[in-house]
């Protein structure tokens, strides 16, 4: 006998929390939340400036792309959070929505419904912001929204620079207008992150309506014909587990995550599922495509400022964190923002800048013995396009990735010009006085050919994977309609980061909170 729920949720990442909160709200519904890693205690979810030390471990989905033919044939790395919380308890915990086109260009592409107009509300419902309600924003709501506890004196310095390299600064990066260069606004609460764990599903969790199981493995979606009845699952070394869903299936399992598992249930690409042996149910050839995410390259100099993040990894820090929830471990490591326009006739910034007093490199995995400054130019509206697809008809195994990174004229473009304009920030007074020495890519590093060979030998993707389920009633690669509903089978949503059209200006936590936050309503008919 099967155990049999309302809804079934899959994933508890920041839509899974988001949904499951919400729609366990309705005491006369049974909610699920199934998720294949385990509680978020770890310190290194806890504490902001860990969160590197969560990349490989047991805390990481830890997956990887193909070699990829543009960046000198390098695999490139995705971590994706594997706990509560999801990649909410993984990420840098920086707050940003994007830009209204984003979502005027969703409802444009064939989803009615998801015009900045339309989600702005949602955006609003979610946030708990410390600066107060106001036109664009609000109080009250489950997600924290802080400014930085601790923030490093050298952010005045990236600021000024900026200015002066001609980034006018702004008070609000997530209001109606976006360019300019900010501190950041982070997902923390008491110099403590705060997860989507945190702000949706632990208040939620004494309900006697919403079972929450955590190091579960569902292995595909049970369809009955056209319908999904519910999920199959395996928890450790058990036999496997048919859970019913009585109203739908709700896959919140991410970008890589879901489409995996439509299909692994023979939802996709008939050829490619035929190819790997897994039997179709169901053609659907969107599913997988339009992957994307937003690729970015380090610029670093060491310099003469004694007050960066070097020595965060030292006890007196801990010691600090531990008994104030202060100092260089409440630090998101990017602590300054900005958004800028490297070329005329752009309709919005196609550079991001993450700044911050650090050595960033290798995902942090390499480090440098000194102080050191980090700008890094991220690509914000790639026009690259990628793919998940199986590998193997096994559910435990890894899904093949591609981004084709660098693969667009454009993308190269941005990305060189975002490099020159790091250097241009870097040499601006009050900053310049600071520098020493440039470090990456380094003084050898001077014409156009020597910027565009560093940047294929460095570039990493910054893990905001999107798109691989995409949104629209019309377009013919759509996975999922404007109701999130997956096309031509009921009972099965698809919500999280995947059903973008295409990726939002800037990082995509916020969004997909917001995503989700929407999506609560939708299935309880509230637009």
């Amino acid at each position: 006998m099967s155990a049999s729920y309302d809804y079934v949720i899959v994933g508890a990442g920041s839509a899974g929390c988001t949904l499951a909160a919400r729609l366990s709200e309705d005491p006369s519904v049974r909610v699920l939340l199934l998720e294949a890693g385990g509680k978020d205690s770890s310190l290194k979810i806890k504490i902001p400036a860990a969160f590197p030390q969560q990349f490989h471990t047991k805390l990481d989905w830890d997956f990887a792309t193909e070699p990829e033919p543009h960046v000198d044939g390098r695999s490139l790395f995705i971590p994706r959070g594997k706990a509560l919380g999801g990649s909410s308890s993984m990420n840098a915990m920086l707050y940003v929505r994007g830009r209204p086109l984003d979502y005027d260009s969703w409802a444009a592409q064939g989803a009615p419904g998801w015009g900045y107009s339309d989600v702005l509300p949602y955006f609003i419902k979610a946030e708990d912001n410390v600066r107060g309600a106001s036109e664009y924003h609000g109080a009250g709501g489950p997600l924290r929204v802080s400014e930085q506890r601790s923030p490093r004196p050298m952010n005045q310095r990236l600021i000024a620079a900026s200015e002066a390299a001609g980034i006018p600064r702004i008070a609000d990066y997530n209001g109606p207008e976006q360019d300019g260069v900010s501190m950041f606004q982070v997902t923390q609460k008491d110099g403590k992150r705060f997860s989507a764990a945190d702000a949706y599903l632990r208040p939620a969790l004494g309900r006697p309506n919403l079972e929450v199981r955590t190091g579960v493995s569902v292995l595909g979606v049970e369809l009955d014909g056209t319908r999904a009845a519910g999920v199959r699952l395996r928890k450790g070394r058990s036999g496997e587990e048919l859970v019913r869903a009585e109203r739908e299936v709700l896959l919140c399992a991410g970008a890589i995550g879901s489409p995996q598992l439509l299909m692994l249930s023979g939802i996709g690409a008939g050829e490619e599922l035929r190819a790997v042996g897994v039997q179709v149910r169901h053609e659907l050839p969107g599913v997988g495509r339009n992957l994307q995410d937003h690729p970015f390259v380090t610029v670093i100099w060491e310099v003469s400022d004694r007050q960066t993040l070097y020595g965060a990894d030292k006890p007196k820090a801990l010691a600090e964190w531990l008994l104030r929830k202060s100092g260089k471990l409440s630090s998101t490591v990017a602590e300054v923002v900005a958004f800028t326009r490297t070329r005329g006739g752009l309709p919005a910034a196609d550079i991001q800048f993450h700044m911050g007093a650090a050595y960033f490199e290798d995902h942090g995995a390499e480090e440098y013995d000194g102080h050191c400054m980090v700008i890094a130019p991220v690509l914000v509206s790639p026009r690259a396009r990628g793919q998940v697809w199986l590998g193997s008809a096994d559910p435990t195994a890894k899904p093949r990735i591609i981004t084709n990174s660098l693969s667009e004229p454009d993308d190269l473009e941005s990305m060189i010009a975002g490099m020159q304009l790091a250097r241009e920030i870097a040499s601006q007074s009050p900053l310049a006085e600071t520098v020493l020495k440039e470090l990456k890519p380094g003084p050898g590093v001077v014409d156009r050919a020597e910027l565009e060979a560093d940047l294929r030998r460095r570039l990493m993707l910054i893990y905001h994977p999107v798109g691989t389920a995409r949104m629209s009633d019309t377009h013919e690669q759509a996975v999922v309609d404007s109701q999130l509903r997956v096309h031509g089978i009921e009972g099965l949503r698809v919500i999280d980061a995947s059903i973008m059209p295409t990726i939002t200006g800037g990082n995509t936590n916020a969004p997909t909170i917001m995503i989700a936050e929407r999506a609560a309503d939708l299935i309880r008919g509230r637009v």
